[in-house]
């Protein structure tokens, strides 16, 4: 698992693909990551110390987190969707000694805070210095006494403030690897054979994560800057892919491509498809698996680390909507009070069995993750069967309550996003007079489909029979569901823009 002895027995061999079909070899990653690991050393970083990055998916960001890496360093890949403002909230918060950034986003560079050492690369930008030139002359061979870092990732930030989410650095050697990295070796069957396609942005934590796992592995790391489901296909043929990751948003656009296109691409390279970050509406799992095989495998964790469920496609077509079970920790579902619940009823989720985590400089909100058990949550809600396979309800902040009653919009969400005229959807709750929220439903039209009452009418028809009356949605707009491209739904952006919406309706 130590670069350096990948970089020694296979050279040439490429580590990465990048967006253009551009690559890097073992040899290339190991000697430049070697020169940046000596230049953060000379800027006086030490174990624990913190950088902040902000790139696109590109080639040459991977030598710069593999050399914070195998210095001890934490290392925060942020966000470059997020507004100016939001942006340069990470990087004060994170505690950055050292910011780089790529020049291709020059649109933030000039709004992000003053810290110690700022650094472009790919290009130049106006105040920073140039990391290709510092590190020219340094040494391609490792720095002395390397020892394991660690990233510290910041929430997807889709109701509020992002959180940085600090793990226990691991005091190990660098070549150990991290718990995740042995998970993906021994569980999903990542070794120097793998071929791991990446269509996610590198600053959310599976694509990172797993990216790096996979030449952890020995293995080569695809990536690309976007997703398009025609390209993912012909990536997955050119390059013979053997381990792909999606969001089940991906596998909706891959399922509604033409027969013809879907069928043009040699896909027997799979030997399995990796999914999560989202639950997968149930239909378009079992479409999936009709059309790939009984290969798919979902996951669910979070940023925090303090579970890890997983499934495969023989568990999970005998058990529908399930996550899995438990492979790291165990899950607890409680009420209200704190009191756990019995199999089958919806509740809060809690964990234990897991390295504790903590909300980087906020002691309010690692305290709220926390009850008095030690038990930690993500804010989820679910329940669990019999056998103990875990189903996802929705996030308790994404809850609609209505007349008294809890709505959870992935179902009307789930049931909406196969019907042949939607592109995309959401369902949130807004105020209402009466029953405390209602039900509206955000559609994104699928292309040359006309949007207004007859198509309102159209979906409510479709959801009749389907979801309980209570649960239709009393309104509709049609607009572009605002997304991270990683497939969250940005609510808080839903809700300021409706919220607003009804009140200058209302004055």
């Amino acid at each position: 698992m130590d670069l350096s002895v990948w970089a020694a027995t296979q050279p040439e061999k490429a580590a990465l693909v990048g967006p253009t079909g551009e690559q890097m070899s073992y040899a290339e990653l190991e000697a430049t990551s070697n020169r940046i690991a000596h230049l953060f050393l000379s800027l006086g970083l030490s174990r624990g110390d913190h950088i902040a990055i902000v790139s696109e998916n590109r080639l040459d960001l991977f030598p710069i987190l593999w050399a914070a890496q195998r210095t001890g360093l934490f290392y925060t890949p942020v966000n470059w969707h997020l507004t100016a403002d939001e942006a340069a909230y990470v990087v004060d918060n994170c505690g950055a000694t050292v910011l780089l950034v790529s020049a291709a986003r020059a649109d933030l560079a000039a709004a992000l805070p003053p810290v110690p050492h700022r650094l472009s690369f790919g290009g130049p930008l106006l105040s920073y210095d140039a990391l290709e030139s510092l590190v020219a002359s340094l040494p391609s061979t490792p720095v002395d006494d390397q020892t394991e870092g660690s990233p510290m990732l910041y929430s997807s930030g889709t109701t509020g403030r992002p959180k940085g989410v600090l793990p226990a650095m691991p005091e190990a050697p660098f070549g150990t690897g991290l718990r995740f990295d042995h998970l993906m070796q021994d569980s999903f069957g990542f070794d120097s054979s793998t071929v791991y396609l990446s269509p996610g942005p590198l600053y959310h934590a599976a694509p990172l994560g797993w990216s790096l796992g996979a030449i952890r592995a020995g293995g080569t790391t695809v990536f690309t800057d976007r997703f398009d489901p025609e390209l993912v296909l012909r990536l997955i043929e050119r390059h013979r892919v053997t381990h792909p990751q999606f969001v089940p948003t991906m596998f909706v656009r891959m399922l509604k491509l033409p027969d013809d296109v879907r069928g043009r691409q040699d896909l027997t390279s799979l030997r399995l498809v990796i999914h999560a970050a989202a639950p997968c509406p149930v239909d378009v799992k079992r479409s999936m698996i009709a059309w790939v095989g009984p290969i798919l495998m979902e996951f669910y964790s979070g940023s925090e680390g303090n579970c890890f469920f997983m499934i495969d496609s023989t568990s999970w077509l005998a058990h529908p909507g399930s996550v899995g079970r438990p492979v790291m920790g165990g899950v607890h579902v409680c009420d209200e009070a704190g009191q756990e619940l019995p199999p089958g009823e919806i509740g809060q989720l809690w964990f234990d069995g897991m390295p504790p985590f903590e909300y980087y400089a906020d002691p309010a909100k690692t305290q709220a993750a926390y009850d008095a058990r030690g038990w930690s949550t993500l804010g989820d809600l679910g329940h669990v069967d019999n056998d103990g396979f875990l189903y996802l309800s929705d996030r308790r902040t994404d809850l609609i309550l209505s007349g008294g009653v809890n709505i959870y919009p992935r179902e009307i969400e789930d049931c909406l996003i196969l019907h042949p005229a939607v592109a995309d959807v959401a369902a949130v709750g807004l105020p209402d007079d009466e029953f405390g929220q209602r039900v509206h439903a955000v559609v994104t039209p699928a292309d040359s489909v006309t949007p207004g009452p007859a198509l309102e009418e159209e979906l409510l028809a479709h959801l009749s029979g389907r979801v309980a009356r209570f649960k239709l949605p009393r309104s509709f707009s049609f607009e572009e569901v605002p997304r991270l491209p990683s497939g969250k739904v940005l609510r808080r952006v839903l809700l300021d823009r409706h919220h607003r919406v009804d009140e200058s309706l209302s004055q």
